[in-house]
């Protein structure tokens, strides 16, 4: 799986920083290392006024902040992790 956080000036200004450590201690919390990759990505298009463009494999998702970044990961980390191995 690769998950791509948008570090472009726009992003950044809304968190993509914390959003990238956020992720990075998620992903070694849980030993996924092996199942997810984390790439950084500059502007993907999908700006908005809230929070950070993240892409999750071929899905974007538009304003991920902090604040909601727990229930992001389980269901659109660990939810697609499970659902892949069934």
């Amino acid at each position: 799986m690769l998950v791509q956080i948008c570090v472009g000036s726009s992003c950044h200004l809304k968190g993509s920083e914390k959003l990238v450590q956020l992720f990075q201690a998620a992903i070694a919390d849980r030993k996924l290392e092996d199942k997810v990759e984390l790439a950084g990505s500059f502007c993907m298009g999908k700006c908005n006024r809230i929070g950070v463009t993240v892409t999750v494999d071929d899905d974007i998702y538009a304003g991920v902040t902090t604040e909601e970044f727990d229930t992001f990961f389980e269901e659109k980390i660990l939810k697609r992790l499970s659902d892949n191995k069934e």
